[in-house]
């Protein structure tokens, strides 16, 4: 990672964020179309990302061909490959089409979802999806918003631990 570009930051220029868009999208599809052939898990040991990058922050952007360079070089043998088909640790879900072009959208528009004076739509959607999931389950109306329940999604098993352990807590003290 070098500091070699002397083009100056500019804020979001929609044709330099289209054509590059589309390269980091290539990137990302090499990527998933070669995962088999890296190691599950990282190699590298502690300390080994320092080593390769600058000692100070570079004064320039690097172009968008040497930051994929670096990211392909220093951080994906870093990585440990979660979505690779010979990790058998974890049933992944959230590396589907889907789900990248979800996430597109959102960091796109920006959205933080904290509630619903930080974002409307996405917790009116996120009640609407709660309660298709509960009806695609048959659960009872008192288990959907729509009903007199509700719940929320969580992006992972540990924080819905947690959330469950919090509620047991709270149901303990209030008893």
């Amino acid at each position: 990672m070098g500091s070699a570009s002397k083009k100056t930051f500019l804020p979001l220029d929609p044709t330099s964020f289209t054509n590059e868009s589309k390269a980091v999208i290539d990137f990302i599809a090499d990527y998933y179309n070669n995962i088999e052939k890296y190691p599950v898990q990282s190699r590298v040991e502690p300390g080994y990302l320092p080593a390769k990058l600058p000692e100070s922050t570079p004064n320039c952007p690097d172009s968008l061909e040497d930051i994929l360079k670096d990211v392909n070089d220093c951080i994906i043998p870093g990585l440990t490959h979660w979505q690779s088909p010979n990790f058998f640790g974890y049933f992944q879900s959230n590396a589907s089409t889907a789900g990248f072009l979800r996430e597109m959208l959102c960091s796109g528009f920006n959205v933080v979802g904290f509630n619903w004076i930080s974002s409307s739509a996405a917790t009116e959607l996120e009640s609407l999806l709660v309660d298709w999931m509960g009806q695609m389950l048959m659960l009872p109306p008192s288990f959907l918003f729509s009903g007199t329940g509700g719940g929320v999604l969580h992006g992972s098993t540990c924080e819905s631990v947690v959330c469950t352990l919090a509620a047991a807590r709270d149901e303990a003290v209030d008893t």
